[in-house]
């Protein structure tokens, strides 16, 4: 893709976010919602390979269908209470839309379904896009509407992602496919929370986003795309492997690794809610998602391919997003000590 449309799309993506995540107004809202769909499409379908047209017409057809329910959701409530601020979403009937509208932005079930798809047929750094900045908006509209919205329905929702996204990641061998149903499990873990305390949702996307991110750069430094090529990973640049294998440990949310942060402060908050029931089934549902990081983590870095290589392993790398990943990769893994700090600040 020629460089200068590329800046554009990205710039164009920015501003969309932007836009959304400080508009007070209905309408602004939906029109940043509306240029990030447009400015991802072309970055989506770039390859001119038929399953990424595929998977950008999908997108579209998802979002356009979203984009609408956001701006009948607000209509309504501006029918019925005169309000178009974002915050006075008072309206049940406006709720549940919006609710309804924000689970098929983010993808969370039952309205799942595009988020793989479109995700497997993306290259992997729109796949990051994808997986981190394009969920912002939603989330900050859920964010700013939460004290309104129905805490039973946000439940169900979660809880059916944690465990559809757990167990469909089980089977499949597409590496893009299992970050999606990743994904899609730990925005459960979001929407279970919103209602009692959104900064935690806002805290566990924060984390989420920071862990994908290192997790999709690595993988596209080592051009790995199903579990076979992992395997071989190991041979072409070890130092990444090991960060790659930590990452997923974090991702799965085992304790000593950023990851456990989230999980711990949910499962403590929604102890606190009097949902202890909800707690221990979202803990024991996203025990799914543990064997499929497991076994991305042990192909990783336990397996050994048949035939081993002769040529030398290559321990440095010249690619600058190298430092970026490094970087990365310390805030994935080692931000459990410093939690403390980090609940004074959110």
């Amino acid at each position: 893709m020629n460089p200068q449309a590329n800046l554009i799309f990205i710039v164009s993506l920015l501003l969309g976010t932007t836009i959304t995540i400080s508009s007070n107004h209905w309408v602004m809202a939906w029109a940043g919602l509306e240029i990030n769909t447009l400015a991802i499409l072309p970055l989506i379908s770039k390859s001119h390979h038929p399953r990424a047209i595929e998977a950008a017409t999908k997108y579209f057809l998802t979002q356009a269908a979203a984009s609408t329910l956001v701006l009948f959701s607000s209509m309504t409530n501006a029918w019925c209470t005169g309000q178009w601020d974002i915050t006075q979403l008072t309206h049940p009937t406006s709720c549940l839309i919006l609710t309804s509208a924000i689970a098929m932005k983010l993808g969370l079930v039952p309205f799942h379904f595009w988020f793989p798809e479109v995700l497997q047929g993306s290259p992997l750094t729109t796949g990051l896009l994808l997986s981190t900045l394009m969920k912002l908006p939603p989330i900050t509209l859920l964010y700013m509407t939460s004290p309104s919205l129905n805490p039973t329905l946000l439940t169900t929702l979660a809880i059916l992602s944690a465990a559809l996204g757990g167990w469909m990641g089980l089977n499949q061998t597409q590496i893009r496919k299992v970050l999606a149903f990743s994904s899609i499990s730990h925005l459960g873990w979001m929407a279970i929370i919103i209602v009692y305390n959104p900064k935690l949702t806002l805290l566990n996307f924060y984390l989420y986003a920071v862990m994908t991110a290192t997790v999709f750069l690595i993988l596209n430094a080592i051009k790995a795309l199903k579990l076979p090529t992992l395997m071989t990973t190991w041979t072409k640049i070890p130092s990444l492997n090991a960060m790659l294998l930590l990452t997923l440990l974090s991702l799965a949310g085992l304790p000593p690794l950023t990851g456990f942060l989230p999980k711990w402060l949910i499962i403590q908050e929604l102890t606190k809610q009097d949902m202890a029931p909800t707690a221990t089934l979202i803990s024991l549902l996203s025990l799914l998602s543990l064997f499929f990081y497991l076994r991305l983590a042990y192909c990783t870095a336990i397996t050994l391919p048949p035939h081993t290589t002769s040529h030398m392993k290559q321990w440095r790398t010249n690619k600058p997003t190298t430092i970026t990943i490094a970087m990365l990769t310390v805030v994935s893994t080692m931000l459990l000590p410093i939690a403390p700090m980090i609940l004074t600040l959110i």
